[in-house]
């Protein structure tokens, strides 16, 4: 297992639009290979998600997580995310994107921004075993499933924000901010 590098903000393939993967190839070494190393890298940068595009990888696919444990049929807005590799996702939001949350992104680090997004998702795709899952996911894990999924799409959690006046440096989110919110960062 490897931690791979990871693409910046300016990279065209944070601005381009990922290919699905075959369902046949999920199983296959190379894309098990890329779903460890994705594990690996997200946890060496303290991230909550990783999509493809951010380690070079124009596939549609993206890891998000938390802690080891089973995928069940809802994910609750305080439950600690289990870890899971979802390939050739399709995410339905679940009413507007009308609920505020700070973001951050492994792909343009240290900033910190406010960004609109539903408050639930539902969710149908490939898990790393080659099994289609299905399941909902509500607050912070809806937030990090879409803003994983809009890296697929090549867009950015900037280009979702509604204002650039929270757009902070993570010290300054810190300082000002998070001790004012409660809030974590957000960080993905």
């Amino acid at each position: 297992m490897a931690i791979l590098k990871v693409s910046r903000l300016g990279h065209p393939v944070l601005r381009a639009r990922a290919h699905e993967l075959d369902p046949k190839s999920i199983t296959s070494e190379g894309v098990q290979r890329l779903i460890d190393d994705m594990f690996d890298t997200m946890r060496e940068y303290s991230g909550v998600g990783l999509a493809a595009p951010q380690v070079h990888e124009g596939v549609r696919m993206f890891v998000v997580g938390l802690r080891p444990g089973p995928l069940g049929p809802e994910i609750g807005e305080d439950d600690d995310m289990p870890m899971m590799a979802l390939v050739n996702p399709e995410v339905t939001l679940v009413g507007k994107p009308t609920s505020m949350g700070w973001e951050g992104c492994l792909s343009i680090p240290e900033i910190r921004g406010r960004v609109p997004r539903a408050a639930a998702v539902r969710v149908k795709a490939w898990d790393r075993t080659g099994a289609q899952v299905s399941f909902t996911a509500k607050g912070f894990p809806a937030r990090v499933i879409q803003h994983e999924y809009d890296h697929l799409d090549g867009i950015l959690f900037l280009d979702r924000m509604e204002s650039f006046e929270s757009l902070s440096y993570l010290e300054e989110y810190d300082r000002y901010w998070a001790r004012h919110e409660g809030d974590d960062g957000g960080a993905e």
